[in-house]
Formats: structure tokens, C-alpha cells, sequence
């Protein structure tokens, strides 16, 4: 495998940004219950969602930048810098968990409204405030829509060994993941949270989309353009989302699911999230496969001014991701404690979106602003 051709060939690609932006955007919207707006988003067309979407390109993008890394400036440099970004992952994480529970204990005791704690699985703060957070320290807190970023920070810490197998035996690492993905089904194997029960995305499950992304980084699909250009796979993932599509709706619409077969209809709802069921793995790669295949890298409506903010979002995802978590919060508590209105919903999604955009144009003016080569040239010319 000639990894610096396939890196060149996968460099800088904007429709990861796009796609990782659009699934910020669609997780915030999704995190706020009695929301018109959050019909919009991708989960209520197919078995797959925003999750899948984000830890997906997670791994792609990893794959391509510490590779490279790797292959510039040695194992070790690449080694600490994926240490070096699983530890801000943990204190993003560390610094979201304190703010999102204290502010939701805060709620909960300013408006005498307790049901909100338990809504949102923090009512160990009240029961076992120490034990509660020192589980949260060790990532086995339940606290409602925190779920994604200790899956991710899992991921990221168990990357230099699939990295440094990826690199070597490309096909073998992406059968072991896979083998992981199916024992786990098997025997259910997961990690515990805390208080009781599991983590909501299983790790063991989950990982099988940020190795994929992974592997197709390095080239995994290379030697499979047939299948990419072929016409027959086209019609049948057409057919197949399209399929997805009507169970889906079958799953929100009980008149209209009562219309199919129980066993057809039980076969996918309630669709098996935790575990990554392999109807939702084949959804999101067939997904995949499609919308790349119209959206080519070269797209020229990538360029266009109305998806600027998205990629921007993209570029900045921790970050906008932590505040769309809290925002997401804000904006279920607005919409509890007023009208709840059409318009109430569309002003809190629309604000939302609106502050994590403003906020990822920040962080990105910032770190302009601290370039070194922008700050020499600007010396230079004073």
C-alpha cells in the first residue's frame, strides 16, 4: 500500500467539514424533545443518524492527519499527539459534565421542578454527589446527551494500535474490527455507567464506524472503484434507503406501521441504536456511497457562500459540538417553561444554530490570530 499516494489523493477534503457540520447541527437539533425542527434531521429518513455521521468522520479524519504525521515526523511525535488530543477530548468532556449537571441541579432546585434531574440521569448528584461525579470522571456517566463525546474520547485512545495495524495490514485490522462489532452483538459485551446499566452507545459496537472511516482513509476501498461506479449497486442502495425510509416512517406513524407485517415491522423498531445494529451499519454506508458518488470532492457548490458556516462548524466540531450540547439544554428548558409554540421552536433551534456557528468563526479567527507564520508576517510588516 503506497500510504503518502493514497494521503495525497485523500488530502484536504471539504465535504468532511461540510458533513461533520451538518451532523453537529443535526445532533443539537435532535438533543431538544417537542421540536418541529428536528424532523429535518437524517434520523427520521433512515435507520442511520447525526452519531453515526460524526464518529464516521471522525475516524476519516484522524486516519489522515496523524498518518501523515506519522509518515513526516516519526511514531513517536504521532503517538503523543493522538495522547495529546485524547487528553483535551477529557477535559472538554470533564469541563462539559460539571457546567451541564450543575446547571441542570441549578434548574432543577430555582424552578422546583426535580422531574428535570431525572430526565436528564443526574439524579445520583442528589442521592450520591461524590460517587456521581467520580463515575463521571471515569466516563461512566448516563447524564443525558453526554453520550457521544466519551464514546469518541474511547476511540481516540485505542486509535495508535489500529493505526499502527492499518498501516500494516489494512484488510486484516478492518476483519478484526469487524469480528469485535459481531462477538459484541454475540455475547453483549459493553462498558457500565453509573448508577446501573450501560453505556449508551457501546464502544465495542461503535467502533466498527470510526474504523471504517479508518480504513477507507488508507485506501481500504481502492481496489473496489468497480463497485463505486457500478450502476447496479446504485439502484440497490437507492432501493435500499428508500426501504429505510418507510420503516422509518412505519416506526414514528403507528397507523401506517400497523399496515406491514409484525414481523417485518418488529425486525427494525425500535431501531437498535445502543448496539449498532447491521440494518443501521448498511444504511449509513450505503448512504455514504450515494451521496459521495453525486458529491464529488471537486464539487464546485462546495465553494458556495451558504455552506461556509457549516463547514466552518465542521472545522471547530468539539467545540461546537460541547456547546450545542448545552445549548440543546437551554433550549428544552425554554421551550418547557414557555409557550412551546411553532414559533418558540423555531427561534430556539434557529438562535442555537446561530450561537455554536458564531462561536466556531470565533475559535477559528482565534487560532488565525495565533499562527505563527500570520504572526512573523506581521511583524515583518510593522
Amino acid at each position: 500500500m503506497n500510504t503518502n499516494a493514497i494521503l495525497a489523493a485523500n488530502g484536504r477534503d471539504v465535504r468532511l467539514d461540510l458533513f461533520l457540520g451538518i451532523a453537529n447541527w443535526f445532533i443539537f437539533l435532535d438533543h431538544i424533545p417537542n421540536n418541529v425542527v428536528n424532523w429535518i434531521t437524517i434520523r427520521n429518513f433512515g435507520f442511520s443518524g447525526a452519531a453515526d455521521l460524526f464518529i464516521f468522520i471522525s475516524g476519516y479524519a484522524a486516519a489522515i492527519v496523524y498518518t501523515k504525521m506519522m509518515l513526516e515526523r516519526g511514531f513517536v511525535v504521532a503517538a503523543t499527539r493522538i495522547f495529546k488530543r485524547v487528553w483535551q477530548l477529557y477535559v472538554a468532556y470533564v469541563v462539559l459534565f460539571a457546567i451541564y449537571t450543575v446547571t441542570i441541579g441549578d434548574v432543577a432546585a430555582r424552578y422546583a421542578a426535580p422531574d428535570i434531574i431525572y430526565e436528564f440521569n443526574v439524579a445520583g448528584l442528589v442521592d450520591h454527589p461524590i460517587r456521581t461525579v467520580g463515575h463521571g470522571l471515569l466516563l461512566q456517566s448516563r447524564a443525558l446527551n453526554l453520550d457521544v463525546l466519551p464514546l469518541y474520547i474511547v476511540l481516540m485512545a485505542s486509535f495508535l494500535p489500529v493505526l499502527w495495524m492499518m498501516l500494516r495490514k489494512p484488510d486484516l485490522t478492518m476483519a478484526g474490527s469487524v469480528a469485535l462489532y459481531l462477538a459484541a452483538r454475540q455475547f453483549e459485551w459493553t462498558l457500565p455507567s453509573f448508577p446501573d446499566g450501560s453505556w449508551y452507545f457501546n464502544p465495542f459496537c461503535w467502533q466498527l464506524l470510526f474504523v471504517f472511516g479508518v480504513w477507507l482513509a488508507l485506501g481500504g476501498a481502492s481496489e473496489r472503484r468497480s463497485i463505486q461506479k457500478s450502476r447496479v449497486a446504485l439502484y440497490f442502495g437507492i432501493a435500499y434507503l428508500a426501504f429505510a425510509l418507510v420503516m422509518t416512517i412505519a416506526g414514528r406513524f403507528p397507523a401506517f406501521g400497523n399496515m406491514f407485517p409484525a414481523w417485518l415491522f418488529d425486525a427494525f423498531n425500535p431501531n437498535d441504536k445502543t448496539n449498532l445494529a447491521p440494518y443501521r451499519v448498511l444504511h449509513f454506508i450505503v448512504l455514504a456511497f450515494v451521496v459521495t458518488r453525486f458529491v464529488s470532492k471537486d464539487w464546485r457548490g462546495l465553494e458556495w457562500p451558504i455552506f461556509k458556516p457549516i463547514i466552518t462548524c465542521g472545522q471547530q466540531s468539539v467545540a461546537v459540538f460541547c456547546v450545542g450540547v448545552f445549548l440543546s439544554f437551554v433550549g428544552h428548558l425554554a421551550l418547557m417553561t414557555g409557550s412551546g409554540s411553532l414559533m418558540a421552536q423555531l427561534t430556539v433551534s434557529a438562535a442555537g444554530v446561530a450561537i455554536m456557528t458564531l462561536v466556531a468563526y470565533y475559535i477559528s479567527w482565534s487560532r488565525q490570530q495565533d499562527d505563527p507564520h500570520r504572526l512573523a508576517s506581521a511583524d515583518a510588516h510593522s
